[in-house]
């Protein structure tokens, strides 16, 4: 299609191009992922990979509570919370946070 012939064009027939070529797209990746995602299902066949088998990972303990709210604790993993950053910066140390355990 040339862009002279685009420019002859009225809004309607536009309009009406850019919904068929909007369906052919969709269409042409919605093929495209179904092919990569066979693929992708073959390589993990091959790699001895379930898609459904995922590592369990442990449960974790949180090791610091915060004394004026004993439900908010930290498990001392990521970012520290806003609680403990600000007793932190109030003089206050670490280990008068622990939980302590038996």
């Amino acid at each position: 299609m040339q862009h002279s012939h685009l420019k002859r064009m009225s809004v309607e027939e536009l309009w009406s191009l850019h919904a068929r070529v909007n369906e052919e797209l969709a269409r042409r990746i919605w093929l495209e992922k179904a092919k990569l995602e066979e693929r992708l299902h073959r390589v993990r066949a091959v790699l001895g990979e379930n898609e459904q088998e995922h590592r369990p990972y442990p449960k974790v303990l949180a090791k610091y509570r915060n004394p004026t709210n004993p439900e908010e604790t930290w498990a001392g993993r990521g970012r520290q919370p806003r609680w403990l950053a600000a007793q932190l910066r109030s003089g206050k140390k670490l280990d008068q946070f622990l939980i302590r355990r038996s």
